[in-house]
């Protein structure tokens, strides 16, 4: 369910036509719905109301701070991944006991940050990471709340670039190794045990990896607590995906995936473990689409493009996972050839496409397109590349929009750089 439909042959974002977005803000821009956003959050956040826990808006999927303090308002916590990100979250205003520093390399000075902001729980990775926060801990004469991350060797069944779960991949502790970590972190002086996390991977369309690894590690809770380590968090991870092609029929939607973790933690109930949800995609991925205008169209020998100003610097994620993003006119012509073509940009890398051999309205010069579904990992993985500058990117709600990033000028994309005196 989202926001951007056609009114009479407009495309708009709630009451707001995109044809005036790019008119007065220019392209390539990312817009996202306000009402989507909250729809989302709201949709999942209530598919667990009869249970204790805590919804933890994963940052790397979408960092704009408007969009993490609509989040806020709404009582989301926050699942980051570096110090930047947990500023990002504390800077709008985010409660510090609903945010998760997540992530297998967390350097000393964003160790010391988190347990200074008295975040909910760093999830640990690995020994050593337990070690150096048991140092950074000490040396502050405090006690960091951790929780370790259990690979329970569960096939996502997804992007093995998303994937996190499997034996193979760099996240998590196996549990017999896990195990050892928790008897030894009992003992150290600066951490105070308070959790266990799993988590197995992005965009998944299936419930069962879910319900079963977190079987795998509320059996391993269970156990921890009979041995006298009692536990308060059951942090499960994110991971549900959305439809990008309506084709392929949709994902579990939040209720299902509720019912699977209800099945999954069901016979450990006596432990009294509060849930701690890590979403991203599942909230904003269908709430934010990239506008981009056509810029040329090419006839080749056995192929047709049409070339945009959006690029893989703006949209990296049909080059690097291959993946899918709807492409719809921003203003429907009658009686548009439909034509096969590669919808592509302007950075010079021939894998620099938005879609291959894509069913398309063959557009005239200077036609809007909208790329679906961009609101995750869309902006948030942007780059400079070819000295670009990253698109602006807009919100909606109801019948206004307002800029909440500018689009990025050449000395906005140069300003960190120098030239040193012996060059000159």
């Amino acid at each position: 369910m989202h926001h951007f439909e056609y009114k009479a042959d407009a495309l708009c974002c709630e009451g707001v036509p995109l044809s005036r977005i790019a008119d007065e803000v220019g392209t390539p821009t990312y817009v996202y719905s306000l009402a989507t956003l909250e729809r989302h959050y709201k949709v999942f956040d209530s598919a667990f109301a009869g249970r204790p826990h805590r919804v933890c808006f994963s940052v790397k999927a979408c960092s704009n701070l408007a969009i993490l303090r609509a989040l806020v308002r709404l009582g989301s916590g926050f699942d980051v991944v570096s110090g930047g990100e947990l500023r990002r979250a504390l800077s709008v205003g985010a409660d510090p006991k609903k945010i998760v520093f997540s992530g297998v390399g967390k350097r000393a000075e964003e160790i010391q940050l988190a347990i200074e902001e008295d975040v909910l729980m760093l999830n640990v990775e690995s020994a050593e990471e337990l070690d150096a926060i048991d140092s950074v801990a000490r040396k502050l004469g405090r006690r960091a709340p951790i929780a370790l991350r259990v690979n329970p060797d569960v096939d996502a069944e997804t992007h093995p670039y998303i994937s996190t779960g499997l034996r193979k991949n760099k996240f998590g502790l196996p549990i017999a190794e896990a195990r050892e970590a928790y008897a030894r972190a009992r003992k150290m002086e600066g951490i105070e045990v308070v959790g266990i996390d799993c988590h197995i991977g992005s965009q998944l369309t299936k419930v069962a990896p879910f319900r079963d690894a977190i079987a795998r590690v509320a059996s391993l809770a269970r156990e921890l607590a009979e041995a006298g380590c009692p536990l308060r968090y059951l942090d499960v991870g994110g991971g549900l995906g959305i439809p990008y092609q309506e084709e392929q029929g949709p994902p579990p939607s939040p209720a299902d995936y509720a019912a699977a973790i209800e099945d999954a933690v069901r016979p450990f109930e006596g432990l009294g473990l509060e849930l701690v949800f890590e979403p991203g995609r599942v909230i904003v991925g269908n709430a934010g689409v990239l506008l981009t205008r056509v810029l040329y169209r090419k006839v080749g020998e056995i192929k047709r493009f049409v070339i945009v100003d959006a690029g893989m610097n703006d949209l990296i994620r049909p080059s690097f996972y291959d993946s899918y993003h709807g492409i719809r006119p921003v203003v429907r012509r009658a009686g548009a050839e439909r034509v096969l073509a590669d919808v592509v940009g302007p950075i010079c890398e021939t894998g620099d496409f938005l879609a291959r051999d894509r069913e398309v309205d063959w557009p005239e010069r200077g036609e809007l397109m909208a790329l679906m579904s961009a609101g995750a990992y869309g902006f948030a993985m942007a780059s400079n590349y070819n000295t670009r500058g990253r698109a602006a990117e807009v919100l909606v709600h109801g019948d206004r929009f307002d800029v909440i990033r500018e689009r990025e000028t050449w000395e906005d994309v140069v300003r960190a750089e120098r030239v040193p005196e012996f060059l000159k």
